[in-house]
């Protein structure tokens, strides 16, 4: 059903059993799937790739133009997969020439007035709290939970399975499975209340602590931590997940707590 008051460019491509209320805009090039709920005053603008059975509440802008002083109005998308819910007044810009679209995955709930810049990639299952910001051209992996008010930066990348209190300010990397807290932000110990509920065994929950607690609690560089993970414990999804991370991690990853 499509309100007589929305907005809607005869050209945009809507699919079936989709709620457009009042007031709501839809640019020409939009494509938007199967039984969505856009809700009044949602303004979905050109590029924007929706899938279906999302939720779009009042005031969020969707693929609105970089904010980016080296976008050149080059023809790029924002994408959001099927299941996501976007509240109250989120922004998601589309991409830029960098790498052609912004992503958010599929079954992402993106709470209001949180921002994702141009050229994010936003993995499935992430949850993004109420107006946290998130940087041009961050990564944010399967399951990880951003809590109220965090501020990541630029280029940053966030692992699967992580958990960041909230207010925090992200700088470096954030490697999988990990607890992120304080200011400045350090490692606090491993999510295990979100290991368990995913469906972790106490066999894996153990091989992750102890894996942490040799990169971060021995005293060791993060060379000798790589090559004693290597070297001392058997291969492993888990071992490999946080191995590769550490590895191809270009802003480092963030530290350890002064407590430990």
């Amino acid at each position: 059903m499509h309100s007589p008051l929305a907005v809607i460019h005869p050209e945009a491509s809507i699919g079936k059993n989709v709620t457009v209320d009042a007031f709501a805009v839809i640019e020409k090039d939009v494509v938007i799937g199967d039984n969505c709920r856009i809700f009044s005053h949602a303004v979905i603008l050109d590029g924007a790739r929706i899938g279906a059975d999302c939720k779009i509440f009042p005031g969020a802008v969707i693929s609105g133009v970089p904010q980016d002083m080296k976008f050149a109005g080059e023809q790029t998308t924002a994408e959001i997969g099927d299941r996501t819910t976007l509240r109250e007044c989120v922004t998601i810009n589309r991409g830029t020439a960098s790498k052609g679209k912004t992503v958010v995955g599929n079954d992402c709930l993106v709470m209001a007035y949180s921002h994702i810049a141009h050229d994010c990639v936003v993995k499935d299952h992430v949850i993004i709290g109420n107006a946290s910001q998130i940087a041009g051209e961050v990564e944010i992996d399967d399951f990880a939970i951003v809590s109220g008010g965090a501020l990541v930066h630029q280029f940053t990348k966030i692992s699967k399975h992580v958990m960041i209190q909230g207010g925090s300010r992200v700088g470096k990397d954030i490697p999988p499975y990990t607890l992120i807290g304080r200011e400045p932000i350090a490692y606090c110990g491993i999510n295990i209340v979100g290991l368990h509920r995913r469906g972790f065994i106490k066999s894996q929950i153990f091989l992750i602590q102890d894996i942490y607690r040799t990169l971060y609690t021995r005293g060791l560089n993060n060379s000798d931590a790589i090559y004693a993970i290597e070297t001392e414990y058997e291969p492993s999804p888990e071992r490999d997940l946080i191995l590769n991370f550490i590895k191809t991690s270009k802003r480092g990853i963030v530290k350890g707590s002064i407590d430990d």
